[in-house]
């Protein structure tokens, strides 16, 4: 059963109210069809979102940082008190230096979050899996939301990051299709990340039944 994980990101498709409609769409599909659809959502939807689904709901983000005076920062106790079974962490348009990377992968799991480390390419997958995450997500910068997945343009990528990679493995960037998830799944991933090809989609139903034709 391949992983899915839907990131919400702030699409206005994604947000607040229709966060919460796209979050039980993903749910009454992983339903009739067995799937493994997880979803990842704003902070601030994050409790909103987890009381209306079953399936994980994942924070885009936390900090490293313990309670106190941290105005501003998301602090990994108050997103699993709010209903978060994980976070992801490094995504390309969030990323982090290594020293910060490592404090707010000890955090998150501390609090009792799954993490799911972002890595540009394959070596840097290599590296980060020594943190021991849920999973990688290896995603090139240059095709995450494009018309193009990476299982079509750069399949290479995927069998290198499997070569290198000592973690379970997600690819993204230009994921669609029940093909795109099949090749990522041939060549050894346990599933994909993405976003656009469904939180942006006319219509995300029919995008998600794509995703599960493979």
């Amino acid at each position: 059963m391949a992983v899915i994980i839907i990131n919400f990101k702030t699409y206005p498709q994604a947000t607040g109210e229709n966060a919460v409609r796209l979050a039980e769409l993903c749910q009454e599909l992983a339903d009739e069809h067995d799937a493994d659809i997880r979803v990842a959502v704003q902070a601030a939807d994050l409790y909103r979102v987890s009381q209306a689904v079953s399936i994980p709901v994942y924070a885009e983000h936390v900090d490293p940082i313990d309670p106190g005076r941290n105005t501003g920062f998301i602090l990994p106790e108050a997103v699993k008190a709010e209903g978060a079974a994980g976070t992801l962490l490094n995504h390309s348009e969030h990323r982090l230096e290594r020293d910060v990377l490592e404090r707010s992968v000890k955090e998150a799991k501390d609090a009792g979050l799954k993490v799911v480390i972002c890595a540009a390419t394959p070596e840097e997958g290599s590296e980060v899996a020594a943190l021991q995450p849920e999973f990688v997500a290896v995603e090139p910068p240059e095709l995450i939301g494009g018309e193009v997945s990476v299982s079509a343009a750069e399949p290479e990528i995927i069998r290198k990051s499997v070569e290198l990679i000592d973690a379970p493995l997600l690819v993204g960037a230009g994921i669609h299709t029940g093909e795109d998830v099949k090749v990522a799944l041939e060549l050894g991933a346990v599933g994909v990340l993405l976003a656009s090809g469904v939180t942006k989609a006319e219509d995300p139903k029919k995008a998600l039944l794509a995703l599960l034709d493979f």
